[in-house]
């Protein structure tokens, strides 16, 4: 009898206890990315770099130069905020093909797009002329060599794609071959023949016609990136990446 009722207690107490904890909430499914069909438009090839001249092009000078037909940004003293090399005209869809190198700090760069210039995009720059954040990004990034991936600037941050691809094929203090592919709400990206990222935005609206734009990331050290080729073609008459080895 005395087991009995023990055990009655010792359900009772349970029960009890089980009350008395809040309720887990569930956790959100992750949103499902929609296929947005690319954009329509005149299919144009268009140099970006003329091999000589920043001529289409806006950032600082000072940090912003051409060497021996190369595009090359370089910092001595601090970068407080992320710059960048921006074009003068606005994109949509297109494909970018060209060549980045690493030559100095183990910082990684990037090529921003789908975006639009926003030197206050902290909330913490009160004059974006001393704080040197005038061209400074709020969009998508495609990161090289170091960090590879995709990132929102001023957003959410990292996205969820596979870095080992990337890793794998990626150099870094030499010259790496990539294409950039940007359809729709889509984003795809090769590396030196390899195709390493194929991904959906979830939330399309925040895709924007924007410059696109070389980065010189934000540091405390100095450090060198270089750029070449930089070969533009809007509205892709083909929807697949041109420099995969097959």
């Amino acid at each position: 009898m005395r087991r009995f009722l023990f055990l009655l207690c010792l359900l009772a107490s349970t029960a009890a206890t089980a009350q008395d904890k809040p309720a887990q909430p569930k956790k959100a499914a992750p949103k499902v990315a929609p296929d947005v069909p690319p954009k329509k438009g005149a299919s144009e090839t268009v140099k970006l770099f003329d091999g000589k001249t920043l001529d289409g092009w806006e950032g600082y000078t000072d940090q912003w130069s051409v060497h021996d037909g190369v595009i090359v940004g370089k910092n001595t003293t601090e970068v407080k905020y992320s710059t960048y090399l921006l074009t003068k005209k606005t994109y949509t869809d297109f494909r970018l093909t060209f060549a980045a190198k690493l030559a100095q700090s183990e910082m990684h760069s990037g090529i921003c797009f789908w975006g639009a210039v926003s030197p206050k995009a902290d909330g913490k720059v009160k004059d974006p002329k001393t704080d040197r954040s005038e061209h400074t990004y709020a969009g998508h990034l495609v990161m090289f060599p170091s960090n590879y991936g995709l990132y929102d600037l001023f957003g959410r941050n990292s996205l969820p794609v596979d870095v080992k691809p990337a890793k794998a094929v990626g150099k870094q203090h030499d010259w790496n071959d990539i294409e950039i592919l940007a359809q729709g709400n889509r984003i795809r990206v090769a590396i030196n023949g390899a195709a390493v990222v194929d991904w959906r935005d979830p939330e399309p609206e925040r895709i924007k016609e924007g410059p696109i734009g070389l980065q010189l990331h934000s540091n405390k050290v100095p450090q060198e990136v270089q750029f070449k080729g930089l070969v533009l073609e809007t509205f892709p008459a083909k929807d697949e990446l041109l420099t995969v080895k097959k």
